[in-house]
């Protein structure tokens, strides 16, 4: 064999060997890359796990298969109620602790309009208020035939539009979500609030008239008591807000020009009417006390009520239909700013929460 050969089969050998080293390398530099993989999946899984079990601090479902809100922020929720799709949104204070039981305030937007817009702070300050106080504060959607919800009214008794003219159960409609939102969240039982804007504080008074077994109070903000059959089980706290000069419910009665159609609305009761129904039914003394006087505005209540109720009203000068202390987009006249609804609406719940609770004591 000459050496040329030699040398062939010496490199044939040695290319055998380590293509032999190599396949024996190679099965452990994969299952090395695949372990990292797995580790990395093992991670992303891991992380997946956590992130699904934080987002359950937030909605917990309980034994019974109800949702648990856990913490503060901003939800919307919907139901099925009388055939109908019914959506509100939830509003949970900074300070929120589901160990601790929190008032309800229940916000009712105006006719025409939707509970994204009662939501927004820039007009109406309640998610401030909400988070000043500690108080839940829910706004629920009216009755509109549109899917957005726009443009939504409430069947509040002679009032308004199509909640009206349909009879649409906003009272039902009512009575589901508060139980769903006693289910959710931790509330104060003694401490469920009504109050809206127009068409919607007149949804408040349908609610006092048929709800006082579940409403602790309302607070009307230009918006009349306009029911068709009122027969509260039990007293029912009132305060109701307007401006003298509003140009739509008329403060002494009757509905402004400025309602393009007026079959759409009512011949509104008058706002001295309104707060004399209720002081008959709530038993309270017939003469008021005067509890606020200045430039621009007064308030006055009606004390010594049946079972630690109260009547109480208070007038701004100015400010035609909007509410006090907070803002609109657009209309002739701006909002009064001599007095705050959300600041005399949060000290007249807690005040007569407080007197009803020590009536019920006491007999």
């Amino acid at each position: 064999m000459n050496t040329l050969s030699v040398l062939k089969n010496f490199l044939a050998i040695n290319i055998a060997a380590l293509c032999a080293v190599c396949c024996l390398l190679s099965p452990p530099l994969a299952i090395a890359q695949d372990e990292q993989a797995d580790g990395s999946l093992r991670d992303r899984i891991k992380q997946r796990v956590a992130e699904r079990r934080e987002g359950r601090q937030d909605n917990e479902i309980d034994s019974a298969g109800a949702l648990k809100i856990q913490k503060p922020g901003d939800y919307t929720r919907s139901l099925q109620h009388d055939g109908l799709a019914r959506s509100y949104r939830i509003h949970v204070p900074k300070q929120y602790q589901a160990s601790k039981s929190a008032p309800l305030v229940l916000a009712f937007h105006g006719g025409g309009g939707d509970m994204d817009y009662m939501a927004k702070d820039e007009y109406y300050g309640l998610i401030s208020k909400s988070d000043a106080e500690g108080f839940v504060v829910v706004f629920p959607n009216g009755y509109s035939k549109f899917k957005s919800g726009k443009f939504a009214t409430w069947n509040a008794g002679a009032c308004c539009a199509s909640a009206r003219d349909n009879n649409i159960d906003d009272v039902g409609f009512v009575r589901k979500m508060v139980a769903s939102l006693t289910r959710e969240l931790n509330i104060n039982r003694q401490m469920i609030f009504a109050t809206g804007m127009s068409n919607g504080g007149m949804m408040s008074y349908r609610l006092a008239c048929e709800m006082s077994d579940t409403i602790t109070a309302i607070a009307a903000v230009a918006g009349t008591d306009n029911t068709i059959d009122c027969q509260p089980r039990k007293p029912v706290s009132i305060l109701h807000i307007h401006a003298k000069n509003d140009d739509r419910v008329l403060f002494n009665g009757g509905a402004g020009k400025k309602f393009r159609d007026e079959s759409k609305v009512a011949d509104f009761v008058s706002v001295p009417d309104s707060v004399k129904k209720w002081v008959t039914r709530n038993h309270c003394q017939s003469t008021p006390l005067q509890t606020l006087e200045k430039p621009g505005a007064y308030c006055e209540k009606y004390a010594q009520c049946k079972g630690g109720v109260a009547v109480q009203l208070c007038v701004t000068d100015t400010g035609g239909h909007s509410w006090p202390g907070g803002t609109k987009p657009r209309g002739s006249e701006s909002p009064s700013q001599v007095i705050s609804a959300n600041d005399v609406m949060w000290d007249f719940f807690t005040s007569t929460q407080m007197a009803n609770a020590s009536a019920n004591k006491n007999q």
